[in-house]
């Protein structure tokens, strides 16, 4: 899912109006703040990795930059946006691959394979996922994508605690190490992140993530 997907479709133009071309027509509530966001998480994608000013946004959604705090009341809050859109979409569809699994190696399968596709279709989310973009912003704003990151880890970990009860290969692994599994995956993940990152966007996280996968979960 992507920023683009969670704005509203556009309400219908009266006629009239739509034919005379003269009314501007204006946002409906929360939609000039979705809006916001979405350009913000589009400027993020600047391969440069150069920082987003309020005045650069302000300027591309077509607006003055009181305009943009009269729906965002700082710079740190228009991030901790994209935060929780992240938030919520990665935990949203781990949930859905948690109820759709009963294996725990399919579930943790999933969850990677989510982790990779979703950073490959918002590039600039990556960039916020990876403390790159919070950079000379508000300190508080690294400590909470750091915890939402524990969250991703801690569910992976999950994962391979019941693929440990199930029997098969992973039924001898201890606590101790399904802790250091979750990490190293985990770590895994952030690698791809960095790497298309790095790569200005060009090397995806899904490359040849299948076979790189099987060898990860494999025992």
């Amino acid at each position: 899912m992507t920023m683009r997907d969670s704005l509203e479709p556009a309400a219908e133009v009266d006629n009239s109006v739509a034919d005379a071309g003269k009314t501007r027509k204006r946002p409906r509530p929360g939609e000039r703040r979705l809006q916001i966001l979405q350009v913000l998480a589009e400027m993020l994608q600047n391969p440069k990795g150069e920082r987003v000013t309020t005045a650069a946004l302000a300027a591309k959604i077509q607006v003055s930059e009181a305009a943009l705090y009269r729906h965002f009341a700082s710079k740190a809050q228009m991030f901790e946006g994209l935060i929780a859109f992240i938030e919520q979409t990665v935990f949203g569809l781990i949930n859905q691959i948690n109820q759709k699994e009963e294996s725990g190696l399919a579930q943790a399968r999933g969850m990677l394979q989510m982790l990779l596709f979703f950073a490959e279709k918002n590039p600039g989310m990556t960039r916020v996922l990876l403390g790159d973009a919070l950079l000379q912003e508000d300190d508080r704003l690294q400590e909470r994508i750091t915890q939402v990151l524990d969250r991703v880890e801690a569910s992976l970990k999950q994962a391979l605690r019941i693929a440990q009860t199930q029997g098969g290969a992973w039924s001898h692994v201890s606590q101790d190490e399904v802790g250091i599994r979750a990490a190293m995956l985990m770590s895994f993940v952030l690698g791809r992140w960095h790497r298309f990152a790095r790569s200005g966007f060009k090397k995806l996280p899904t490359e040849a993530s299948d076979i790189s996968l099987r060898i990860l979960l494999s025992e």
